[in-house]
């Protein structure tokens, strides 16, 4: 084959400096395209690969990265928000009576139900039930009186310093012509437990 008159099969390629210079040219060019292949197949192929993986990725990481932004951005809210409930938390504790406190507790329940004017047939504190962090005392209670003297009652139960709740309430005919009612219910006392977790049987 001949190019410009040069018999290609004629080239010495101990020489190529003697070369015409088109054949260098299209000699160099064949060796780019070469190296280009060659890149591409060993290398810039995976790259592509590669590459392809990561631009699918970009979404999903741009909606985490919008998220992460958000949040560290309301940082100091969220902070702000757990002192608060830390506080409400600490604030609560307090209004669970101490272990001392529980006996005059049960008095204050006592005298509720007598300042409102009722007759107790039953008061009887039952055994502590240990939960989590504090323990709980039901105690049974009957008590005999007018509708508007259990609301009063119950009133005052739940205006103690202490937490206190009432649970099972039943109101029944007394039975006497006076109009009389009676009320059975279940009251509940709680109180912190201490480090050594003891409660109060």
């Amino acid at each position: 084959m001949k190019v410009q008159g040069v018999e290609l099969s004629e080239l010495d390629l101990n020489n190529t400096g003697s070369w015409p210079a088109i054949i260098k040219f299209l000699a160099a060019l064949l060796v780019c395209a070469a190296v280009v292949g060659a890149g591409w197949y060993f290398s810039w192929q995976d790259q592509q690969e590669q590459l392809a993986r990561v631009e699918a990725q970009e979404p999903q990481l741009r909606s985490e990265f919008e998220t992460k932004q958000g949040r560290a951005a309301n940082l100091g809210a969220y902070e702000e928000l757990l002192e608060e409930m830390e506080r409400s938390l600490e604030a609560r504790l307090r209004e669970l009576p101490s272990r001392v406190e529980v006996p005059p507790l049960l008095v204050d329940i006592s005298q509720a139900g007598l300042g409102a004017g009722l007759e107790f047939e039953l008061f009887r504190p039952g055994s502590s039930v240990r939960r989590d962090f504090y323990a709980e005392m039901p105690i049974q209670i009957r008590v005999r009186g007018r509708f508007h003297e259990f609301g009063r009652f119950v009133s005052d139960v739940a205006n103690l310093p202490r937490i206190v709740t009432l649970h099972d309430v039943e109101i029944s005919r007394g039975g006497g012509d006076n109009g009389e009612l009676t009320m059975s219910a279940t009251a509940r006392t709680y109180w912190y437990l201490d480090d050594e977790g003891e409660d109060e049987s």
